[in-house]
């Protein structure tokens, strides 16, 4: 063998061994869990208030916290993302150990140091992206990984959402999902897709035991990021679990991946948006 050759060997036999003691040291966890929370131009400021609202609520809820102390380890590795276009996501909180409820209290309140920015167009598949990017850099060992996607609108930018979604799949990762029925006003109402919790089951949601929590009002939405954080916590038997698209009064669970809708629909929307030069 050359000394080359051997130099070559020896410099991967030494990173083979450094990530392997990296993942060993790695800081055992119950779940590694995104919050990615949708902050496009849609979303009026009192609405992204009513979001950062909503999830600071959950997570310091008693029922949160006791789902997380009754886990195998009595803690969850979180990180809170807020994500628009393709290339536009912000790291709000980065990985932080949660194991009680002062743990909580404290990433709560990091919620509420700065006001959330919004931006243009709706890329689910960059905010699934950047997720996977973000569980490469965690320093926590999983039991599960779950991305948690809140959005009021289909992917509109960036690559498929579907493709995305497969990719995170195939790692391992459960994508759960808490689409925002709600009306959109003047430029934004364009693209309102009045059967978004079918485009979340088909097209967004995967995983063992995915599942997703429709809002079809503001006022629903702390309870269902409470529901859905109980839930996540809790885990399952990794199923997946199918049931009917549920339109009610009040936030129902819905964890079915059946065909139906159209995957590419916020794209063809977007590009067919010939009301604006009208």
């Amino acid at each position: 063998m050359s000394r080359s050759r051997h130099l070559r060997s020896a410099l991967h036999a030494g990173l083979v061994l450094t990530l392997a003691s990296a993942s060993a040291l790695a800081e055992p966890v119950d779940v590694e869990l995104i919050l990615a929370v949708d902050v496009s131009l849609s979303m009026s400021p009192e609405e992204l208030a009513i979001q950062r609202d909503g999830y600071a609520a959950a997570l310091t809820h008693e029922q949160v916290v006791r789902a997380i102390e009754q886990g195998v380890h009595g803690r969850i590795a979180i990180a809170y993302v807020e994500w628009a276009g393709a290339s536009v996501q912000h790291v709000i909180v980065p990985w932080t150990v949660v194991a009680n409820a002062e743990d909580a209290r404290q990433v709560a309140q990091r919620l509420t140091l700065s006001p959330s920015n919004s931006a243009r167009r709706t890329s689910i598949s960059g905010a699934l992206d950047f997720a996977a990017d973000l569980f490469a850099e965690s320093a926590y060992r999983g039991m599960r990984r779950v991305v948690d996607v809140s959005g009021d609108g289909p992917n509109n930018q960036g690559a498929p959402v579907t493709q995305a979604r497969d990719a995170l799949v195939s790692q391992g990762v459960t994508i759960n999902g808490l689409p925002l029925m709600t009306s959109g006003r003047g430029f934004a109402a364009q693209f309102d897709l009045a059967d978004l919790d079918a485009y979340y089951r088909d097209c967004v949601i995967g995983g063992p035991g995915a599942f997703m929590i429709p809002v079809n009002d503001w006022s629903q939405f702390p309870e269902a990021v409470r529901r859905k954080l109980v839930l996540e916590l809790a885990g399952g038997d990794g199923e997946p679990r199918r049931a009917p698209v549920v339109r009610a009064s009040a936030p129902g669970v819905v964890s079915s991946q059946a065909d139906g809708a159209d995957c590419m629909i916020g794209e063809k929307m977007w590009m067919n948006r010939s009301w604006m030069w009208q």
